[in-house]
């Protein structure tokens, strides 16, 4: 039987422990996760958080959900139209990348062309293939059209690698 992706809807706070459990159960899962810097008295700390609340994604037969459906957490699935919704590989293939690529990244909801289909290559820094809305100065903007949202992020400037410079018997690292 084909595998699907699917979106669980969980409790809330639990999209961690969930996509854990499903892991060791050998179920393909993937939670997207946004990282955001945070600034506080003690220095700069980065924050993981899911970058869907209640959402997880689960790769699985239709035969398997109800196996699913039995971990703790995981309150049902989401439906569209009287079914489980089902989400695109090459959505799952895009937000993977997007998620790897940018970090500080915002949720927009929309309504969607499904039809409008674009692909860009931005410089040497990266590539992203999929529904791209735009790219605009340091902006970039994906649509997932089964989701209704749009993923955007700004687009960093290449940092140069460190130098290291010597002195004799002290050593200074450039940033």
């Amino acid at each position: 039987m084909q595998k699907n992706w699917y979106i669980l809807y969980t409790k809330p706070k639990w999209e961690k422990k969930v996509t854990s459990t499903l892991k060791k159960r050998k179920i393909d899962v993937f939670l997207p996760v946004n990282c955001k810097q945070i600034t506080s008295l003690r220095g700069v700390k980065t924050l993981e958080e899911p970058l869907f609340r209640f959402y997880v994604f689960a790769n699985v037969t239709p035969e398997e959900i109800s196996k699913i459906r039995s971990v703790d957490g995981v309150i049902n699935l989401v439906y569209w139209k009287g079914e489980p919704a089902k989400i695109d590989d090459d959505e799952i293939e895009m937000m993977k990348e997007f998620v790897f690529n940018h970090h500080e990244i915002t949720l927009e909801k929309t309504k969607v062309d499904t039809k409008a289909f674009a692909r860009v290559f931005d410089g040497s820094q990266y590539s992203i293939s999929g529904n791209v809305l735009r790219i605009k100065n340091t902006l970039a903007k994906v649509t997932l059209p089964s989701l209704g949202f749009t993923l955007a992020a700004k687009v960093g400037t290449i940092t140069p690698l460190p130098q290291e410079i010597s002195f004799g018997e002290k050593d200074l690292l450039l940033q």
